[in-house]
């Protein structure tokens, strides 16, 4: 008989796909999900470990959830994802609420694992598994947006990030697979498709010559009912944004004009020693190249602030670039400096004070450019997609913009106007730093 299950999803998209994998293959098996965690009597934590924040929001979650072991009807508790294949046997012994441990090589196990006793660890030291249009998978986003995995795992190594040891070396999906699976999800009414992975420019180059992220989309363009195809996690380097994709991605229509370039710093000091094989004079020439060419291109990006022997200098000429620049998006993450990578024993290590302090100000100088970009859109039409009613304000409506991608990006708030279908006109009448207000629009 199938159990109610409730699986909270830690971290990023990525990751997220993962969990709507373990929830398909649950209810495959008949285990039904459920978002009462009170009443559910297996929980699942799908845990991030890719910095020390992560690490902790895992193990409080975890901690959390225990107690219904203790007060209510659950029986299992399982910890999937980062934290296991990160720290392995150790957890055994530093969390015994934990009924069973499963890696990311491992999850898609788990419908035979979930009643196994005693408790155990599964994990792979090299995770190698690969989810496909076979994989059952429970959508866990609004109805017409969906994250698609193309790739798993990093080849790259980057001295800050432990991403290649929790998952694994790059590996792309087949290309068949791929539009499969968003056909699929055309059919089911989806009309977004956010592609995600590791490095998402990378795409294919482990398949072969006539396989890369270009030829992906030009498949995929073609695929009925997908009317946006959204960009995550492109790698910040010329030769990964060949002539040919940029001229697709400026011509297409279905092809967001959004790029996500986490370029992480640009003093070439600091790019040497995180290892991310490009210079500031690369970066540049890229920035420039794609806003050149990709007509009303909205360009985010993350930077990593505090890395160790940055310097007031280098910081200066980080925001400096980053007001010259004027991104529409910023994210910024404080350096965590995580056990088993280089950079974690790199001497002249910023103090955490510095990193709270130039990561307080990078964000004020990004919120001013973020609130002119959005003034400026005032009296303008922009395509948005309807998600439904705001939580926070009832019987008022809300989506996104083209230029914004879910959770990270802010919203569109619809004050006036009838949605008679998922993408609408909306004439921006307000706008504050992350979010814009209007009414929709015939036009």
């Amino acid at each position: 008989m199938g159990k109610k299950v409730h699986l909270v999803s830690l971290g990023c998209p990525k990751n997220l796909v993962d969990s709507e994998v373990i929830l398909g293959l649950l209810s495959r098996h008949h285990h039904i999900p459920i978002s009462d965690e009170t009443q559910a009597e297996v929980i699942i934590v799908n845990t991030c470990s890719f910095i020390r924040e992560a690490t902790q929001e895992s193990i409080d979650t975890i901690l959390r959830l225990s107690q219904y072991k203790r007060e209510g009807v659950c029986h299992r508790l399982i910890v999937c994802g980062c934290l296991p294949q990160r720290y392995g046997s150790q957890l055994l012994r530093e969390l015994p609420e934990v009924d069973l441990f499963i890696g990311t090589g491992q999850f898609h196990l788990i419908d035979t694992l979930i009643e196994r006793t005693p408790r155990k660890l599964y994990r792979n030291s090299s995770p190698s598994f690969l989810y496909d249009h076979r994989t059952p998978r429970l959508i866990s986003t609004p109805n017409d947006t969906a994250y698609v995995k193309v790739a798993e795992g990093c080849s790259r190594a980057c001295s800050f990030c432990t991403v290649p040891k929790l998952r694994g070396r790059y590996r792309s999906r087949h290309p068949a697979s791929l539009i499969e699976e968003v056909t699929r999800l055309a059919h089911n009414g989806l009309k977004e498709v956010i592609i995600v992975s590791q490095d998402t420019t990378s795409y294919g180059k482990d398949l072969g010559e006539r396989v890369s992220l270009e030829t992906l989309l030009r498949e995929m363009v073609r695929v009925e009912g997908i009317e946006w195809i959204r960009l995550l996690y492109t790698y910040p380097h010329p030769d990964h944004f060949p002539d040919g994709l940029i001229d697709l991605i400026a011509g297409q229509g279905k092809i967001c004009n959004y790029i996500d370039l986490p370029i992480q710093h640009i003093k070439d000091q600091i790019l040497k020693s995180m290892k991310r094989g490009v210079t500031e004079m690369q970066l540049r020439r890229l920035i420039d190249t794609l806003r050149r060419r990709i007509p009303g291109l909205a360009l985010r990006t993350s930077l990593i602030v505090g890395f160790p022997a940055e310097t007031e200098a280098h910081f200066r000429e980080l925001v400096k670039f980053v007001e010259e620049v004027e991104f529409d998006r910023v994210g910024v993450f404080r350096y965590s400096p995580e056990e088993g990578t280089p950079a974690a024993s790199f001497s002249n290590q910023v103090s955490e004070d510095q990193k709270e302090e130039r990561y307080r100000e990078i964000m004020e100088v990004q919120a001013k450019i973020s609130l002119r970009k959005n003034r400026a859109l005032i009296g303008t039409h922009q395509r948005v997609l309807v998600e439904g009613y705001s939580t926070e304000t009832p019987f008022i409506l809300k989506g996104r913009m083209a230029s914004q991608a879910p959770d990270i990006d802010g919203q569109a708030y619809i004050t006036s106007g009838t949605a008679e279908s998922r993408i609408v006109n909306l004439r921006v009448t307000h706008a504050s730093e992350y979010d814009v207000v209007g009414e929709i629009s015939s036009n």
